[in-house]
């Protein structure tokens, strides 16, 4: 602990152990950690969307239908919910440095195991548990959060949150590049050694950080869902991201089959470059953060479920044009980044002493969309093609903005 403590200033709100630090403490916050947390954030994250390239060459190996490889991406997210639920709220109970290293244990040992299967089951129960143990991604959001005062939260959030983005956005051009290059198993054995490296840094960089809680684990868990009871913005804005999720997850696991068909043919780095594209969508986040301070969450909204629905509609006539195809992924990716972060910037604002457990439902909620999402973008293509999905994408944020519409009446 000494050690960490000549690492920051002797007033960080870190060692000093408090929830709800003052203007003055937040300042004072190195600039250092905050780009720390972004990396970490990015590099965790990136485990659950290395497959999406990946799908093409994994039904090949394995023998697999198209609907069958895509349940690979839904059962990572489906375990990235799990952990969410049961291992996200212990990040108010447990002290965060020991339960981040522990987690990232975990996630190193089942991407090992991924790299080394041999059967297509094998490989979904280990994406199940990495995907439920990379949730330290949203321990280390809300620790960003409690740095921060309330006026600047929401730009500290999205300089951390825009790590997180570019890791899922670049996280498919790596995969691409890689498995290109040394196949789908270094992939997956390379993030493992990744994992392990990360655990040691964060180990030996982060001070140590309180819990802000005593309850017994139940006692956690069931708090959570009174959360949910108690904030009816929180079921509203996690209902709002589901929607966008869903709709970002059903473009990003069916694309590669539309970029590996006629009339592109793209190999996997080819897939991998375009995904590089979509990546300019993560520019917005520090943008997103600002409006947030500036009180205009929910305009912005509103006008981001609008910029999704239009860009489905303009990646509907892509699946000839790669250029349309591109902007299309650009707006998206913004669209979903702006929700996201003004989502949780409204989040985070309903009780400070439970940050990680309101952030717990918040992720959990969308990322059954998502879930969701990807397996019925995968469904849609096999049935009905690009137009399907495309049909489905811009459907999903139309109803969240419908259901935008009634936020003033319901929150009066």
């Amino acid at each position: 602990m000494n050690q960490h403590k000549a690492r920051l200033p002797s007033r960080s709100p870190v060692l000093e152990r408090t929830s709800t630090p003052t203007a003055h403490q937040a300042a004072e916050v190195p600039g250092w950690l905050v780009a720390l947390l972004a990396v970490a954030t990015g590099m965790t994250v990136a485990n659950l969307y290395y497959a999406q390239p990946l799908l093409s060459s994994m039904r090949d190996v394995f023998h697999i239908s198209t609907a069958t490889a895509g349940t690979l991406i839904t059962i990572t997210q489906a375990g990235y919910v799990a952990g969410m639920l049961f291992l996200v709220p212990l990040g108010d109970r447990l002290e965060k440095r020991r339960l981040v290293t522990g987690l990232l244990a975990i996630t190193t040992a089942a991407l090992a195991v991924a790299g080394l299967a041999t059967s297509f089951p094998l490989l979904l129960i280990a994406s199940l548990l990495s995907g439920a143990t990379s949730v330290v991604a949203q321990i280390l959001v809300p620790y960003a959060a409690s740095l921060a005062p309330d006026h600047a939260r929401g730009r500290v959030v999205g300089r951390v949150m825009s790590g997180l983005l570019t890791g899922i956005l670049l996280s498919r051009t790596l995969s691409s590049l890689v498995s290109d290059v040394a196949g789908w198993r270094t992939v997956y054995l390379g993030s493992a050694a990744l994992m392990a490296l990360l655990a040691l840094a964060l180990r030996a960089a982060l001070p140590q950080h309180a819990p802000t809680t005593d309850l017994a684990y139940a006692h956690v868990l069931r708090s959570t869902l009174r959360l949910i009871r108690t904030h009816p913005a929180l079921l509203r804005r996690g209902l709002y991201q589901a929607a966008m999720f869903g709709a970002f997850s059903a473009f990003w696991t069916t694309v590669s089959y539309v970029l590996t068909g006629p009339p592109f043919h793209y190999s996997a780095v080819g897939v991998g470059i375009f995904a590089l594209v979509g990546a300019a969508g993560a520019a917005v986040a520090p943008l997103a953060g600002r409006w947030a301070d500036r009180k205009l969450v929910r305009p912005m909204t509103g006008l981001a479920f609008a910029v999704a629905a239009l860009s489905f509609a303009l990646a509907g006539f892509g699946q000839h044009n790669v250029i349309l195809l591109a902007l299309a992924a650009v707006l998206i990716d913004m669209a979903v980044q702006t929700t996201l972060i003004l989502g949780q910037h409204t989040v985070y604002q309903l009780d400070p002493t439970a940050r990680a457990r309101l952030n717990s439902a918040f992720i959990a909620t969308f990322f059954v969309g998502g879930a969701l999402g990807s397996q019925l973008g995968s469904i849609a293509y096999h049935a009905g093609g690009w137009t399907a999905v495309a049909a489905i994408g811009a459907v999903l944020p139309l109803l969240a903005l419908i259901y935008w519409t009634s936020e003033r009446r319901a929150l009066k």
